[in-house]
């Protein structure tokens, strides 16, 4: 049976972060995960997931100064100070909560001074993350993310390699390689030693799994064949009510 995560960076947006991990919980979903939830008092968070006994996969750092276009911090020459502010921050809320991973973001940039920027803070945050916690990593498509460091999954799986810390893995989002890669299967087939999370989405209009170019009924299915037992993160965005958008959870669950 696969099983699904609610990204509540997307889903039950209108309600509080503790009511949304309510919320998730009641609609069937066997995780939850978060973009930035930092501005929510860690205790409550985590009471919300006891309550539910839901566990919580990962987070976001930071993105640095959003309306000034910022979208990540670790992969900015001379940002480095605030970049690993961010890392210690995400890594101090994804313990308070009991996240097991944490998604550096590299932000808006480009060329080898970035590229070994984005190295250093990556080792960095390799580092401080210790054995109990998962660095990921994950490349955007440039309609969505224009000018993101971090945009193809053979330059992710390049940076993984090159660092060779055992616990920096690759977000791999179907919704993002298909945008950009095509075949999804043989992305996820090819990549799979390094593959930390899975999360998708509609292509192209980013919504529900249940249209779009992409079937996700075999998706699943190869990734439960190739021997994925976590859940898959539903990232994708909402026209109108969470819970009207659901059809698909029990559809593509397998039951």
């Amino acid at each position: 049976m696969t099983l699904f995560s609610a990204n509540l960076g997307f889903l039950w947006t209108e309600l509080a972060l503790p009511d949304a991990i309510r919320a998730a919980k009641a609609a069937g979903f066997d995780a939850v995960e978060f973009h930035w939830p930092y501005d929510v008092d860690p205790a409550n968070v985590r009471a919300a997931l006891l309550e539910t006994g839901l566990p919580v996969l990962g987070l976001n750092t930071r993105r640095g100064d959003v309306p000034a276009g910022e979208n990540g911090l670790a992969a900015l020459p001379g940002r480095e100070k605030e970049a690993r502010s961010a890392i210690d921050e995400a890594l101090a809320y994804a313990r308070a909560v009991g996240a097991g991973a944490v998604h550096v973001m590299a932000g808006r940039t480009e060329g080898e001074a970035a590229r070994q920027t984005f190295l250093d803070n990556l080792r960095y945050a390799c580092a401080e993350a210790g054995h109990d916690r998962i660095i990921l990593i994950e490349p955007l498509n440039p309609w969505d993310a224009p000018g993101y460091f971090l945009n193809r999954t053979e330059q992710a799986a390049e940076i993984i390699t090159e660092i060779a810390a055992p616990n920096l893995r690759l977000m791999f989002d179907c919704y993002h390689v298909g945008r950009t890669e095509g075949d999804v299967v043989a992305r996820l087939r090819a990549l799979w030693p390094l593959i930390g999370h899975i999360q998708f989405a509609s292509v192209p209009d980013r919504g529900a799994p249940d249209h779009g170019s992409l079937d996700y009924a075999p998706i699943f299915a190869e990734i439960v064949a190739l021997g994925w037992a976590r859940p898959l993160g539903a990232e994708y965005k909402v026209a109108g009510a969470t819970e009207d958008s659901l059809a698909w959870l029990h559809a593509l669950r397998g039951r």
